[in-house]
């Protein structure tokens, strides 16, 4: 219940039996002379001022546990987890820059092919990704996740990022150096850089030749694989690397009819090629181009000379 908080100013113009109404209402008994009305005044401004001092304890001790709480929160709670997508059946996680487990894509499974992977041991298996995410996050959370055991010397998140690109820099034979990644396949022979390939709080992004425009990218193996393409579009590479195939550009803008056999199966071969690591690629990696690509390609194409 709320009551009206009087100051001795206006009390002192109240006469007794108000003054007594007053302090009932505010169940106060004074002590002393009960006639005079200063007794009264005196009881009822000590009365609100015990009363104002409670409120402030009160107010002050919840503060107190709320900041504490907040402490123990704050120290119970786990390290957010960071996902690092290294390919479509391939993701990471990480929690404070250390690896806490990881979920590979098992093809040899029927049902269930996903697997969550922890000190390179499978500890749960379904039959999607999601339901391994949510295994991992959960079992974090609550502590339940066995803990990761720590390597020798343990790799930190930049260096396995590192590690994923050069891999796959090494399929084109694109060399990494420290502003970005180069080819040797060019008319003079020297290194003309492609661009930068990298990973930034588990999304892969990559940077064509010195334009700056950041790009987002599925996985690792999409960002690379784009640096090759960019090298095939682009006019300043005579020489470029296309799935392992090595391809004369001036082929590319010659007419058909000016291309000798040999020529002509030099480009089908690498276009066959590429459309066979196409099909390797999971379905929901493929993109508008890779389809259209895909449409029109026939199998074991080879010329024969008449």
């Amino acid at each position: 219940m709320t009551h009206v908080r009087y100051t001795q100013q206006a009390l002192s113009r109240y006469n007794l039996p108000r003054l007594k109404r007053i302090a009932a209402e505010l169940g106060v008994t004074p002590t002393g002379d009960k006639r005079a009305a200063d007794t009264w005044v005196s009881a009822i401004i000590t009365h609100q001022f015990t009363q104002l001092q409670k409120v402030d304890n009160q107010a002050l001790a919840q503060a107190e546990l709320d900041h504490f709480i907040a402490d123990q929160a704050q120290t119970i709670a786990p390290e957010p987890l960071t996902t690092v997508e290294i390919s479509f059946d391939h993701h990471e996680y990480y929690a404070d820059d250390k690896l806490i487990a990881s979920i590979s894509h098992d093809d040899d499974h029927l049902t269930q092919r996903w697997v969550v992977m922890v000190n390179g041991k499978e500890i749960f298996r379904a039959n999607t990704l999601m339901r391994c995410d949510r295994f991992i996050c959960t079992h974090y959370k609550d502590g339940s996740l066995p803990v990761q055991e720590k390597e020798a010397t343990p790799p930190t998140t930049e260096n396995r990022i590192m590690a994923h690109i050069f891999n796959e820099c090494q399929n084109y034979g694109f060399e990494i150096l420290d502003d970005g990644i180069y080819t040797h396949d060019t008319e003079d022979g020297k290194l003309r850089k492609l661009g930068q390939v990298g990973c930034t709080n588990g999304n892969w992004w990559v940077i064509q030749d010195s334009s700056g425009q950041q790009q987002y990218s599925n996985s690792v193996y999409d960002a690379v694989r784009s640096l090759n393409q960019f090298a095939i579009r682009n006019p300043q590479f005579a020489i470029v690397l296309t799935a392992n195939c090595f391809v004369d550009e001036d082929l590319q803008y010659r007419p058909l009819e000016q291309l000798t056999t040999e020529e002509l199966q030099q480009l089908l071969d690498a276009e066959a090629t590429e459309c066979e690591q196409l099909l390797d690629r999971p379905v929901d990696e493929l993109t508008t181009e890779d389809w259209e690509r895909l449409r029109g390609y026939e199998p074991h194409l080879e010329l024969v000379a008449v």
